[in-house]
């Protein structure tokens, strides 16, 4: 799903409304109409409605709202936020439309004097302002949204809670606290950044089927990975193939005590797919991976606690490094040359990154489209220190295009940049998934899509998507708190079939 920017919605509706074509304030009855149903399925009927309608487009998307609720015998209460003295021509219409044809209660808000009693019984709708918002709310409005968030009511906002802008960094202090937002047609960039989680909400996608041509032919380097997206990437298996067929992955992993993450990586490996798999270990854990996982080949290092040295890398199609691996002086060389003869897709993980980080010199000699798995403290120790979300993404973008890399920051919504510039947000995963040992068995993952000849943009999107898919599945089997990565992995077999399922 693309993620447009505001400039890309406003031209969205402008081509809908002269190629499809209808009238704009038809267009808004239609976006208002699938707010409306969303509240009539959701508000329980002795909740009082209370609509929060500014003076733009986003006042007449309420402003339906609160019509349509009073044609179902829901009489909301409607108060005009009065910021300015002109209304939008959509938002008069309808304006006119509701006091001309019903009897739902109206009340203008001037002043701080005006402002209603909001308690717990109440569902408060933000329709104050919209998505075009260039500056923070000041004054009386920005003593509303302050007064509406410290009520105990449930709130929801219609396209985006006001006050927060869309394309940039806001000023998070002024900012309408939604519970659940209502957005139109496509997500906005800013529900995706950490900063603005407390403001967002839950927020659901309303398809109020704007132009397809339009969507389908506009152009945007920010994309939502959905299910739609990520199934058409499986490769289906068959009948006469073998454990060659599915590649053969050689994991390096693993120091003095640090065995486990080497464990969980290979694991999650196997249980992706991948045909056969090798692990690079120091003597020291050579035996718990034999006992362990006993489908695991050993390929062991002369060390005895960590990685110094390998052998020969023909024989795999994919190379992982990086889950418990140290940072010895001896992992320092030997890392160096790996990345000097790898000739085969690599991913790059945990202490990996941060030798990585140390000698940034080394970057413009990654083989081309490696995969780099960061978390958001081993993503600053390569780029430094950011202020803002956005900041961030900018970052994450730069160093994907500028050395041909595939640049995965784990966290929420996990973002993948891609060497050409895109970033696909993710759609999985939940907040039972930030444990000890999540992001090794995600490094297994990628590593066996890898293996499998998967295109290294391919397998990261996929990788991912199926790594929190498989949290999510856990999750609802066990719950969040008692979510352990060992679980994710387990999981990955129903997060195919759910993948594969209609």
């Amino acid at each position: 799903m693309k993620i447009l920017s505001v400039e890309q919605i406003r031209e969205a509706d402008r081509y809908t409304i002269e190629n499809e074509p209808i009238e704009s304030v038809d267009l808004m009855e239609r976006a208002a109409t699938k707010v409306f149903e969303w509240l009539y399925r959701r508000t329980p009927r002795e909740k009082t409605i209370k609509i929060f309608c500014g003076m733009g487009n986003n006042g007449g998307d309420g402003l339906v709202v609160a019509r349509l609720l009073n044609e179902q015998e829901i009489v909301p209460q409607v108060f005009m936020v009065r910021y300015s003295d002109r209304m939008s021509h959509d938002c008069e219409v309808n304006y006119y439309r509701l006091v001309n044809e019903t009897k739902v209660p109206m009340f203008d808000i001037l002043t701080e004097d005006d402002f209603p009693k909001v308690d717990a019984n109440d569902v408060v709708v933000d329709a104050i302002f919209g998505s075009g918002l260039n500056r923070p709310p000041q004054g009386m409005t920005a003593n509303l949204i302050a007064y509406l968030n410290q009520s105990k009511a449930i709130r929801v906002a219609i396209d985006i809670p006001s006050g927060l802008f869309a394309d940039q960094p806001s000023a998070l202090g002024f900012i309408f606290k939604a519970d659940y937002t209502l957005t139109f047609q496509n997500p906005k960039l800013a529900f995706l950044l950490p900063e603005n989680d407390p403001y967002v909400g839950r927020f659901e996608v309303l398809d109020i089927g704007l132009h397809p041509r339009y969507l389908e032919e506009v152009e945007t380097n920010n994309l939502l990975t959905v299910k739609a997206m990520v199934k058409p990437i499986l490769h289906n298996r068959t009948k006469y193939s073998h454990k060659g067929t599915y590649g053969h992955a050689l994991l390096i992993a693993g120091s003095e005590g640090k065995t486990g993450a080497a464990l969980l990586g290979a694991k999650a490996c196997l249980r992706t797919g991948v045909g056969l798999l090798s692990v690079h270990l120091p003597k020291v854990a050579q035996l718990p991976m034999q006992t362990t996982i006993p489908e695991a080949m050993i390929d062991g290092d002369d060390s005895e606690t960590c990685f110094s040295s390998f052998g020969h890398l023909d024989a795999y199609t994919a190379v992982g490094v990086g889950p418990g691996l140290g940072k010895a002086d001896d992992t320092v060389r030997a890392l160096k040359r790996l990345i000097q003869e790898v000739q085969v897709p690599l991913v790059m993980d945990a202490d990996a990154l941060n030798i990585l980080s140390d000698n940034p010199t080394w970057l413009p000699f990654l083989p081309a489209k490696t995969i780099l798995t960061p978390h958001p403290k081993e993503f600053e120790r390569m780029v430094g220190k950011t202020s803002t979300s956005f900041e961030r993404l900018e970052k994450q973008r730069e160093l994907a295009t500028k050395y041909n890399l595939v640049v995965v920051v784990k966290g929420a919504h996990t973002t993948v940049a891609m060497p050409n510039g895109t970033i696909f947000f993710n759609t999985t995963g939940n907040p039972g998934m930030a444990t000890a040992g999540s992001g090794d068995v995600l490094t297994g993952i990628i590593l066996s899509l890898l293996a499998q000849r998967y295109s290294p943009e391919e397998a990261a999107v996929l990788g991912v998507y199926l790594h929190g898919l498989a949290g999510d599945l856990a999750a609802d089997e066990i719950g969040q708190e008692a979510l352990i990565a060992s679980d994710i992995t387990e999981h990955l077999g129903k997060a195919f079939g759910a993948l594969r399922a209609k």
